[in-house]
């Protein structure tokens, strides 16, 4: 019998004390209340999302779907620029991530190294700016200057460096990436760039899909840079859409009211738009619901790493 083995007999044998079952169950109990909390929010509007809208608007539907129909999906995708959109959000947030982490990450890497004079000064710069910035309309006269206007880059180039995220990052490097390994690849001819290439990038797994996870979310969900530059609706991401097409049906709502329409139509098509607001958070949240499996095992690593240590 191994050692390990040995130690998971020993365990068995031990007989748990009255006072630690009753911690146990309290804490099980606590938790369990909180997942509820937690997770039924998230469980209702999936579930209203696929339910009858005169079940959902009487307040019928609580655990499970009722009346089982695809009203509110059918009503978004009625609307031909759904998909675009989609396609336009998958575009910019592919682009966008790739750009902030392009500029995030040797940025952090550089402001981690012990040897790199003025990190300082340039780190109180970086951090002035999570504090006061120029305002909207100045940096929309920048983008207008820039001739930036109606296009993609637009939405991705202003803000292509959070200074958290950069600071998260910056104090991973530094409590991963030793002066002693560069010290060691130096000796070897290994320059900067290379090392930070071949190395500290490799070994910075958790930590780039911390980057990854962060910056996607916030292109994916981002709608009011669109608002501000955007004028072309073959451009919109899917937000903006998503949110044009549910003040549309509200406006047509408050018009079908002015106009004396039957009392029937009119609550009809208020618990469908109901049920579409349900339905456009579904939508809206695939992507980040597929995209979170992947990165979960990182997560807690690359965020503990990055914030506590250093």
């Amino acid at each position: 019998m191994g050692k390990r083995e040995k130690e998971i007999e020993v365990e068995k044998n031990i007989k748990r004390c009255k006072e630690d079952v009753i911690f146990d169950t309290v804490i099980f109990i606590i938790l369990t209340i909180l997942l509820v909390i937690v997770a039924y929010p998230l469980w209702w509007v999936i579930i209203s999302s696929f339910s009858d809208p005169k079940a959902v608007s009487g307040g019928h539907v609580i655990w499970l779907p009722i009346g089982f129909n695809l009203k509110g999906y059918a009503e978004v995708f009625q609307d031909d620029s759904v998909v675009r959109s989609f396609l336009n959000s998958v575009v910019y947030t592919v682009c966008g991530v790739l750009i902030n982490l392009a500029v995030t990450l040797p940025t952090a890497y550089a402001l981690s190294r012990d040897k790199f004079s003025g990190k300082k000064f340039i780190t109180i710069f970086y951090v002035i700016t999570m504090f006061f910035s120029g305002g909207l309309i100045p940096t929309y006269m920048v983008i207008r200057n820039l001739q930036l206007l109606n296009t993609m880059w637009a939405l991705v180039l202003p803000g292509c460096l959070s200074v958290y995220n950069m600071i998260v990052a910056r104090t991973f490097f530094k409590s991963n990436i030793s002066e002693e390994l560069y010290e060691a690849a130096e000796i070897d001819g290994c320059t900067q760039g290379r090392f930070f290439f071949q190395i500290a990038l490799p070994l910075s797994g958790a930590i780039t899909a911390i980057m990854v996870l962060y910056y996607g979310v916030g292109h994916w969900n981002s709608y009011f840079s669109a608002l501000i530059y955007m004028s072309d609706q073959t451009k919109y991401p899917l937000q903006l859409v998503l949110r044009s097409i549910l003040i549309t049906n509200e406006t047509a709502l408050q018009q079908a009211a002015t106009t004396a329409e039957a009392r029937a139509a009119l609550n009809e098509k208020k618990q469908l738009i109901e049920v579409m607001k349900y339905s456009l958070i579904i939508i809206s949240s695939i992507p980040v619901l597929v995209l979170y499996p992947f990165i979960q095992r990182h997560f807690v690593k690359g965020v503990m790493i990055g914030s506590v240590k250093g």
